[in-house]
């Protein structure tokens, strides 16, 4: 029996000869390369200008990793075979790709390297794109950019200027410079949609007109509970946070805490991005998931002394014989009493000598909580008593 292998015969060597000579005159000829109308990159857009328009964008990787894992083809392939049967539909096809560079991910690979992150990163994405290109993926590859680029985070730090500087006008139903608010609220032709002073516009200092405006601004400053992890040093988001209550990423402790942190008013303009999905050409299966993560709740706020409520059914609230604050709510501490009453029942002191210790030992243990944990349907409500009445 010979051992000599048919030159025919497609065996690995002859699968990656094929593949590679395809990936080498594809880059040569820019078979895959999307020419604007005009500028550096309008060669050849003659050929396709009077095509249908057809956009794909992937998930971009993050490169914290020396390469790509086997779950990353899976969306991939999926985008090229779509891309490549929109080309030989006639379609004018762009399909470029990124690298999602920031954020804790690149941080804590350069970490474990003890390497600084831009090299590390820098290293990852050429090793990535090399893996890109032996999948033979029909990327634009012009177009490549990280969000750790100068050119594409000016962008986003210029949206976010925009985003400041802006009000939700909520007579026009849409978004305008605050100059104009403060132009209109100077001429007394509009009344501050939030004024926590009991004086007017015009009584009002320099200072005070400013926190005022701050009110309106579409991204502000406020504290609200994270998920902090004093072993990563950041925040994390609810997917990142494990049934246990740690670090997805290097198993550490988490805690919830409240923070001051960058927010979007995205109540203001809420019914705005309700009213206009119906424009969009989306399905009908991703325009109610929008919907749903808008999460629009029709009800009323109600005050109980300082403590302000809101409820989908006040009908109910004739009922109402208790409160219940959560543990991170910045009244707890001020209400919580300095011992128990004399006929406390001992079933609600949880075993504590005092409210405090027993409102610490309670606060600790929802801390270590994920937050989709604390809202899951079924779970066991749990509590601890004040001691106020």
């Amino acid at each position: 029996m010979s051992d000599t292998v048919p030159a025919h015969r497609y065996t690995p060597e002859l699968a990656q000869q094929i593949e590679l000579a395809w990936q080498d005159r594809w880059e040569a000829e820019g078979t895959f390369q999307t020419p604007n109308p005009t500028g550096p990159l309008s060669g050849g857009f003659e050929r396709v200008a009077d095509r249908p328009k057809a956009f794909l964008m992937d998930m971009f990787p993050y490169p914290s990793g020396a390469g790509l894992h086997v779950g990353h083809p899976l969306g991939y392939l999926g985008t090229d075979v779509t891309s490549r049967f929109l080309r030989m539909d006639g379609h004018n096809v762009l399909h470029p790709m990124g690298f999602d560079a920031f954020g804790l991910p690149a941080e804590q690979f350069a970490v474990q390297t003890g390497q600084h992150p831009r090299v590390t990163t820098e290293a990852n994405i050429a090793a990535i794109s090399a893996q890109l290109r032996r999948l033979g993926v029909d990327h634009d590859t012009r177009r490549t950019f990280a969000t750790i680029d100068p050119g594409y985070y000016k962008w986003t730090q210029w949206i976010f200027t925009q985003i400041f500087g802006a009000w939700f006008d909520t007579v026009a139903g849409k978004a305008r410079p605050v100059e104009d608010l403060v132009a209109e609220l100077d001429a007394g032709t509009r009344e501050p949609d939030t004024n926590p002073f009991d004086r007017p516009w015009a009584e009002l200092t320099e200072v005070e007109r400013r926190q005022v405006v701050d009110l309106h601004r579409l991204a502000y400053l406020n504290q609200a509970p994270v998920n902090w992890c004093p072993g990563l040093g950041t925040v994390l988001s609810n997917e990142e946070v494990t049934a246990d209550g740690r670090s997805e990423r290097g198993n550490f402790p988490v805690f919830r805490r409240p923070l001051t942190q960058w927010m979007m008013r995205i109540t203001a303009y809420s019914e705005r991005l309700l009213t206009d999905l119906d424009r969009l050409d989306w399905s009908d299966s991703l325009k109610q998931m929008q919907r749903n993560w808008i999460g629009r709740s029709t009800g009323a706020r109600v005050r109980f002394g300082d403590i302000e409520v809101f409820t989908t059914r006040p009908d109910t609230l004739f009922g109402a014989t208790y409160l219940v604050l959560a543990p991170e709510h910045p009244l707890v501490e001020a209400l919580t009493a300095d011992a128990w009453p004399e006929d406390a029942d001992p079933r609600w002191t949880a075993g504590a000598a005092t409210p405090a210790e027993a409102v610490a030992a309670y606060q600790l243990q929802a801390s270590r909580r994920s937050e989709l944990d604390r809202q899951a349907e079924g779970r066991e409500k749990t509590g601890v008593w004040l001691g106020t009445t």
